[in-house]
């Protein structure tokens, strides 16, 4: 059963960027400690080496956007929840080495403001929310319509702050460092008003977007802990061990057969939950005239439509989008009933209406849960594994499967165990002149809203091909 909350939340407050510099510095010097202490076998998986390629572009549009000629956002991949401090050493450590290196002049510290999903504070805590207002961050909440406060500040900073902006155009992990998510049309968005914000100050910046690709490897590929972890995986499931016949076949030739064996029996359980419990209907897939992992992923797209659909009924929300789009919707919907805007003191709340308050709170968080499983699989292909059977590739499937598995029985925030030792490579692009997508776009709002489009679909385009394997 997993954890969940028991009672009615005050509102969720916006919290403003408060930059300090000295914060910055400060946690700056202390990078090289939190990524040592991160990779400590008591703790999760961490970071002992981060690389970078290209950097010495993102040094000179630094040293432009100090001189006062242009305007940047760098829009980076997001696969893990290491991203921020790969990102916190790109800027810190790796840019201010290369542009010493080639002679280009940079103030220091070299740093940005940035977006932040607003939920994690939740799950980290209020000193996150601290820390990140000190670091120049902005919380935005993911599924709003309109989150006026986080995009009037990150519009406002692009265009005026000492600092450029960064932010995860995916709006989320998907646990895939080779896959990249659909993106939200925000970071094209900001771009758009960042030319018109200027534009009406007559001023003369250019305004850019720099794509940032993150990729993460095992510095030694970590079989034993994957096959480790598999058949904890198994045990826990309920998967009676049977012996997989060899012949001949390569270790990951096993390894893939587990995994798909796994993967069925998890997806026919969860049908079978939804059949009795929840009174779903799943037609039967002929696997006869299709490979095995293709109707797998028909079973698992199909089981995650039925999750969400639960959870949309319950919450009187209309399916709409794809899967990341219907997750972000309901999350804004569980945080509405958790977290009461509309309460302006719970304690003084009767009794009476104090339980109702907290029965919606309860029941709301439950539901949630189902959001939660189905967001967990929305970057899952058919063939990621196959195109490239790596320890990476089949560590993040099964990790997946993992955090499903804790979900159900332990915990909403389950701790991943530790495969090994990683090391980061990140890829700065070549940055996008939004002005010139900008100027081609004017004459009235669908033309807009098409560059906005076709401007999310090129940043969306030069992100994979940075990852490409």
């Amino acid at each position: 059963m997993p954890k969940s909350i028991h009672s009615t939340q005050p509102p969720l407050k916006f919290i403003p960027q408060r930059h300090n510099p000295l914060i910055v510095k400060i946690v700056s010097w202390c990078l090289p400690f939190i990524l040592w202490v991160r990779t400590r076998p008591w703790l999760p998986a961490g970071i002992v080496n981060i690389e970078a390629k290209n950097a010495e572009v993102l040094a000179k549009l630094y040293h432009e956007f100090q001189a006062g000629k242009v305007r940047f956002l760098i829009a980076f991949r997001h696969p893990e929840v290491e991203d921020p401090l790969s990102m916190l050493y790109l800027l810190s450590r790796i840019v201010p080495k290369v542009a010493k290196k080639k002679g280009i002049n940079l103030k220091y510290p070299v740093h940005s403001h940035f977006m932040y999903e607003r939920g994690m504070t939740l799950w980290a805590g209020n000193w996150l929310g601290w820390l990140f207002s000190r670091l120049g961050g902005v919380p935005i909440r993911r599924g709003r319509r309109v989150d006026k406060n986080a995009i009037q500040m990150a519009r406002e900073l692009f265009a005026n702050a000492e600092m450029p902006i960064a932010v995860a155009p995916e709006g989320g992990t998907n646990g895939h460092s080779s896959i990249v998510s659909p993106l939200e049309p925000g970071v094209a968005q900001l771009g758009f008003w960042c030319v018109e914000d200027l534009k009406k100050a007559n001023r003369e910046e250019q305004v850019f977007i720099i794509p940032i690709g993150i990729k993460y490897s095992y510095v030694n590929p970590p079989w034993k802990k994957i096959d480790w972890l598999l058949s904890k995986l198994e045990a826990d499931s309920g998967l009676e061990v049977t012996e997989i016949s060899t012949n001949g076949k390569e270790q990951s030739e096993i390894l893939y057969q587990r995994v798909l064996r796994l993967a069925e029996y998890l997806i026919s359980e969860m049908e079978a939950f939804y059949c009795r419990f929840y009174h779903q209907e799943f037609t039967e897939i002929i696997t006869s005239e299709n490979p095995l992992n293709e109707v797998l992923i028909t079973r698992l797209h199909r089981l995650m439509d039925t999750a969400l659909t639960i959870t949309e009924e319950y919450f009187n929300i209309q399916s709409q989008g794809n899967f990341i789009d219907r997750c972000r919707r309901l999350e804004d919907a569980g945080w509405n009933y958790i977290y009461r805007d509309d309460i302006a003191d719970i304690q003084s709340l009767p009794p009476f209406k104090r339980g109702l308050a907290d029965w919606v709170a309860q029941e709301a968080d439950l539901k949630m849960q189902h959001m939660r499983i189905a967001e967990s699989f929305v970057a899952v292909t058919a063939n990621y594994i196959q195109e490239k059977p790596t320890a990476e590739r089949f560590a993040e499937t099964i990790l997946l499967m993992f955090d499903m598995l804790s979900r159900i029985q332990d915990s909403t925030l389950p701790g991943r165990p530790r495969l090994g030792w990683k090391q980061a490579m990140i890829f700065v692009g070549e940055p996008i002149n939004v002005h010139e997508k900008w100027e081609s776009c004017q004459g009235n709002k669908q033309a807009l809203r098409k560059g906005v489009s076709d401007l999310t679909q090129d940043l969306q385009m030069m992100l994979a091909e940075l990852i490409k394997d």
